[in-house]
């Protein structure tokens, strides 16, 4: 049996064989993809929570679960950043150190 796809040499059971084979490690691999991203984002999800809020953070944890959405979601924000902004952090106030009251009645 001669195929045009390789110069004219006979294809051996065992180049078929490895063929075939390798295909379905890739096909099993592919099935895998989408379940490592959702794994994934399930383990990511108390971080986002914190960092975009409950709500928002919950809807960015659940479009990236669902394995279609998430992949599309996250080469859309490659390009135009994050869909779902992260909440507003209040500035950080220090504390001025307490005075010491002086009652003007005092001598001193």
């Amino acid at each position: 049996m001669f195929g045009a796809y390789n110069d004219g040499m006979p294809t051996t059971l065992k180049r078929r064989m490895l063929r075939a084979g390798s295909w379905q490690v890739v096909k099993r691999a592919m099935k895998l993809v989408p379940i490592a991203g959702s794994v994934f984002a399930v383990g990511l999800a108390g971080y986002e929570i914190k960092k975009k809020g409950l709500i928002p953070g919950m809807v960015h944890v659940g479009l990236d679960v669902i394995p279609i959405v998430g992949a599309t979601k996250n080469v859309v924000e490659i390009f135009t950043g994050d869909l779902i902004p992260d909440k507003k952090t209040l500035p950080k106030v220090t504390p001025e150190p307490a005075r010491r009251l002086t009652n003007s009645n005092e001598d001193g």
